[in-house]
């Protein structure tokens, strides 16, 4: 059932966005991740335009999303302090990407720029999990049982000043990493249409020292607010979200979170990460190899600006 998007311009098939914004959903539910990362890009390949791709998935991100915070808060594993200060952090970072958005949307860059910083960050982000899953389970391997995080207790972030205790998360850190945290993921969810979950997660596991249980949740929350205030900006600024393609992305999203939720309880945390990392280097490679293979579409941005 073929459908028109006002605002992209272009007609597609109904039921194939409902599924495509199902499976982000059950990603979502899954890693506590908002499946931009995905999304995105599968938006770009069925030819919807970058800029409303980026606008439009944000909006959708924030549905899956709080469809999973509601699970997890049932179970109470939602840091909401922590979450707190991830979201001041985001609520600055995406206003900061949104300037620069505008600014590279105005010069026929965008798409360049979009792609340009998933190959990047998937990139690095991806193989990081993966050799830290792998090593995880390993050490599981070895022990005959379940690994036990390497939570490390005195690294240079717990050098800093400013500390606040996190009662659900049990630390007593410095606000200035999660604060950092939070900009880098609020300037992602501006410029590359992301929750920003593929760069939270680690970072609360490794860099902050946070339980698993609990990122996923804690994510999820900050996720919320800083993608409604993205699709907010990019409304009022751009007016490049499309209601009909929100619509049918955030109905396949609901359901697929509930769903996500469910197979993440039933799975050990190294099987989650090395999952997610897998997935997060397979749409760096495509991303890569599009930019190498068809660099002509690089430029016909350019000429969008017409209507």
């Amino acid at each position: 059932m073929q459908i028109y998007l006002p605002i992209a311009e272009v007609s597609v098939n109904a039921f194939l966005l409902l599924g495509l914004g199902g499976i982000v959903g059950i990603l979502s539910g899954m890693f506590g991740v908002g499946g931009g990362f995905l999304m995105t890009p599968l938006l770009f390949f069925i030819g919807i335009p970058p800029a409303v791709a980026v606008a439009t998935e944000a909006n959708q991100i924030v549905a899956s999303s709080f469809s999973g915070v509601l699970a997890h808060l049932k179970r109470k594993t939602v840091d909401l302090k922590m979450g707190t200060v991830l979201l001041v952090g985001g609520l600055v970072g995406s206003g900061l990407g949104i300037i620069l958005f505008n600014y590279l949307k105005a010069l026929g860059q965008v798409d360049l720029l979009v792609k340009l910083c998933y190959v990047i960050f998937l990139g690095l982000i991806g193989a990081l999990m993966f050799i830290e899953s792998l090593n995880a389970i390993r050490k599981s391997n070895k022990a005959g049982g379940t690994a036990v995080p390497t939570r490390r207790k005195h690294n240079w972030v717990h050098n800093l000043p400013f500390k606040m205790k996190f009662r659900v998360s049990g630390l007593y850190i410095s606000v200035i990493p999660p604060l950092l945290v939070g900009v880098l993921v609020g300037i992602l969810a501006a410029i590359m249409g992301v929750g920003g979950g593929f760069i939270m997660v680690p970072a609360m596991i490794y860099l902050l020292g946070m339980p698993t249980k609990v990122v996923v949740g804690t994510s999820l929350f900050q996720i919320i607010f800083v993608t409604a205030f993205t699709t907010m900006l990019h409304a009022t600024t751009n007016y490049t979200v499309d209601v009909v393609l929100a619509v049918l992305l955030l109905v396949g999203g609901v359901v697929g979170a509930q769903i996500g939720t469910r197979i993440g309880v039933k799975m050990k945390a190294e099987q989650l990460r090395i999952l997610l990392a897998i997935m997060v280097l397979a749409v760096c490679g495509k991303l890569a190899f599009d930019l190498l293979v068809q660099p002509a579409e690089l430029f016909s941005i350019g000429a969008g600006g017409h209507s």
